[in-house]
Order: structure tokens, then sequence, then C-alpha cells
């Protein structure tokens, strides 16, 4: 079961700790195991521990550090640049730490390590509660709470990690420590936005908020000659608009389905995507504008919290290969969005039908939040660029890739010249996503929780030492 990097002794009593399963290169399921969501990433972990409680995680954990063996930890395995996975290291698999209680009345959910955000929102929907989750129904809890997470929600309510109340982290030395706002607040600062730098957090404990089962919410279409115009009344309105409305615009290559215009498919179009945060009859008015935009396509309308959040995954199947980045920009201007457009047409036409060329609307629900308050960074930005896209044949990587990063450069003039890292591809820009006063700070709290970098498979942030 074992590798050259790793003893068979140690590997059986790994296994003899563990409730989950250990597979180790040769073992039956290696292979599934190891996949991630983008399918460009191929790696080879010496060992992979699908742990089911924390006590397999410490035993995990204990076992990489006594072999010297860098650990990666997988949730849903969403992160595009393959920090889900490792090659020669440890693999902690946390999909059999997903359990979900909800507290209604304290309006409390109680989540494992491993939790989807579909499995989440299936929890406490028939509560009439959420909070602000990912806009794939496959995307972990994990990775996406300890890197920030935007949500369509988080107009109002802020970052997924804005509405932690508390977590159980294991620390790189086999420790189990409560991270919150009264108990190792150093901690508690450092796992909303600095990512899994500090420790594999294996229980979060979230704020839920009243919305819902229906919700006021949908997308519409435009043929892409009417964009420029409609993309400029998009963003006039969204700017004065209810942080209630919770919006975006994409560039996409409209799917050939019935319920879509016939002469829309496979053709260019503007799509805007949104809801309304609250009671849908309240958000009928606030909605309105947006219809009265004339699209070839009108889909808003009521329907479950569940499929809204679900609208996503058909355009985001797992196993394709991918290029994602999250670029924030200070505002929206008209040149802006002519270099949008222009770029964004070009990059649809030419790549796959799946590519979605994203911008978001933030709002104050972010904004709000004091930038020191935690971790994460850069919350006075008003969008977030966010190109996808999505192919199969490995030999258009070059190609796709070099796209992805041509219209983050084009955009870049209207930048922070910051980056959300949950989808940021280049490592190298780390520092800048938390600036020099900030990273400072998250050195000094790497040096306590992990100073000899044991979980470094990630947006890493490097100890002193």
């Amino acid at each position: 079961m074992g590798n050259e990097l790793i003893d068979e002794a140690a590997v059986g009593r790994l296994a003899d700790h563990l409730d989950g399963e250990v597979i180790g290169p040769h073992g039956a399921g290696y292979d599934e195991a190891r996949k991630v969501f983008n399918g460009m990433i191929d790696r080879r972990p010496a060992l992979i521990a699908r742990c089911a409680s924390t006590d397999d995680v410490v035993a995990a954990v204990d076992c990489a550090r006594q072999n010297g063996l860098p650990v990666a930890v997988r949730c849903g395995g969403h992160s595009v640049v393959g920090m889900s996975v490792c090659d020669d290291g440890m693999l902690i698999d946390l999909a059999g730490v997903s359990e979900v209680d909800v507290d209604p009345e304290a309006r409390v959910a109680r989540t494992g390590g491993g939790v989807l955000w579909g499995e989440f929102d299936a929890a406490t929907q028939p509560h009439g509660l959420h909070t602000p989750g990912g806009r794939v129904t496959t995307t972990g809890v994990g990775g996406f709470t300890t890197g920030g997470g935007y949500g369509w929600t988080s107009s109002m309510h802020g970052l997924t990690s804005d509405n932690l109340l508390s977590a159980e982290v294991v620390t790189a030395d086999g420790r189990v420590l409560t991270a919150s706002e009264d108990e190792n607040e150093d901690l508690f600062w450092g796992i909303r936005g600095g990512g899994g730098n500090f420790g594999v957090v294996t229980r979060f404990d979230f704020e839920l908020h009243e919305l819902g089962p229906i919700v006021l919410a949908g997308e519409a279409l435009w043929p892409i000659e009417r964009a420029p115009e409609v993309v400029r009344a998009w963003r006039d309105y969204v700017e004065r608009a209810p942080d209630e409305l919770s919006t975006g615009c994409a560039v996409v290559i409209a799917p050939p389905e019935d319920f879509v215009p016939e002469h829309l498919h496979g053709r260019p179009a503007l799509a805007i995507v949104g809801m309304y945060v609250g009671d849908p009859e309240a958000g009928a008015a606030v909605v309105q504008p947006l219809k009265e935009l004339a699209p070839d396509l009108d889909l808003f309308q009521p329907m479950p919290y569940t499929d809204f959040q679900a609208l996503l995954d058909p355009a985001n199947p797992p196993g394709l290969r991918n290029y994602f980045r999250g670029d924030y920009l200070d505002g929206l201007s008209d040149a802006a969005i002519d270099v949008y457009l222009e770029r964004a047409t070009e990059t649809v036409s030419s790549t796959t039908p799946l590519a979605q060329i994203v911008i978001f609307r933030l709002g104050a629900g972010v904004t709000s939040v004091a930038d020191e308050a935690t971790a994460f960074s850069h919350r006075d930005a008003a969008y977030l660029f966010h190109p996808i896209l999505l192919w199969e044949d490995p030999a258009e990587d070059e190609r796709q890739t070099a796209s992805g990063r041509g219209l983050g450069e084009a955009m870049q003039p209207f930048g922070t010249g910051a980056s959300y890292l949950n989808f940021t591809p280049d490592r190298d820009r780390v520092r800048d996503a938390f600036g020099t006063e900030k990273y400072r700070r998250l050195v000094a709290l790497k040096d306590r929780y992990d100073p000899e970098n044991l979980f470094r498979v990630n947006q890493n942030i490097v100890p002193a030492g």
C-alpha cells in the first residue's frame, strides 16, 4: 500500500488508527480517489487518507509530519490550480466528515469540513435559512470559506467567512483547537481569508439568515450586438440599487436549448444573472428595471433557492480542463466595458461553448466589514472580473491558458492590482492579495501554528524561518 516515500509500517499504523480508509498508489480506487474538479491536474500523492472524523484527521496529520510529507486537503476538490491534491505527499480527503446539524432557533449550522454547498443548502433550506455559499453545488465548504467565499447573497450578508462563528482546527502539531472570537482569536482571524495555511478545519459553525425556500431569481439573455447598451444600463442601475439585488453579467455562448430563442443558438450573447436577497414579492420592483431592458430571453421568476444555487452546475461539469482567475475592479467605466466586451466576445467565439467571462457586482455586505477584521483583504473593490474557460482537449491547454491570461492583462488597467485568491492561478500574487502589513501578520501566525510549513499545498504563506 505504501511506496518509497513512506514505509509500510507507518502506513499500517495509520490504517489502524483510521475509521476511514487509507489508499496507496497501488491500492484499489487510487486513481479515482486522486481526481479533482480540474481535469488538467494529474497528481499522485504518496498516500490518501479518506477521513471519517476529526480523530482520523489528527492521525493523518501526525503521520504526514512524522514522515516528512507535505499535506494537501480536499473538501470538494474545486481548487482550479490543483491545491486539493499533491505529488508525493499526504492527501487528506474530508469527504467522510460531512454531517450538517441545523439549529433553526439559534440560526446556526454546524457543518463537517467535507460538506459540499449543495448538501449544506439541502439541510438549511427546509427551515428557510441559508449562509452565503458557493455558486456551484459541488464546491466544498472548506476551501471556499477559508479563502473568503463570495456567494450570491454576499451583497447583503457578506462573505461566507464573515458568517463563521467558530471552527474546529487540527494544527500541524496534531492539536485540536477551537477558533472563535473568544478562543484562539488569532487563529480565527487567520482562517477567515488566509486559506489552509494554519491547519485542517474539520468543523465550521455558521450563522444563518432567513431566505427561501422561494426566491426571485434567474437570468436573461441579449444578443451580443446589444451588449454595450445593456452593460452600461446594468452598471448604472446596480450602482444605485439596494444590496438585496445580487447580480453579475457574463459574455457566453447561448446554448442550443429549446428554451433559448433559436436566433441566439451557438452565438455569443450577454447574460445577466441575479437574485433578490429577500421576499420575492418585494423583489419584483427591484428586478423590474433589468427586465425592462427587453431581453430576448427572460427567465427571472420565483424559484426555489436551491434551484438557483444549482443554475451554473451544467456549465461547470467536473473533469474538464479549466482556467479561472479573479481580478478586482475598482469600478466599471465605459472604457472598461468596451475592453471587456471586445475581449470577452473574442474569447468565447474562439474557445469552447462553456466559456463564461463574468463580472460580479460585489455590494456593501462585503465592503462594510472592516478590512482589519479578518485576514481577507481588498474589501473595497466594486466588482470582480472572473473569466472561466473550460475545454476537453489537452492539446488546447496552452492556447486556452494564454487566452485566460490575456483577458486578465487586458482588464489590468481597470483593476486594483489585487486578486481573489480562491480564483487566482498565480501563486506569486499571495503577498499582493493581502498587502504588506497584513501579510506580515499572517507570517507571524504561520510561524506560530505551522513553522515547518507542513500545510504548503495552498496559496502559501511562507514562515519566516
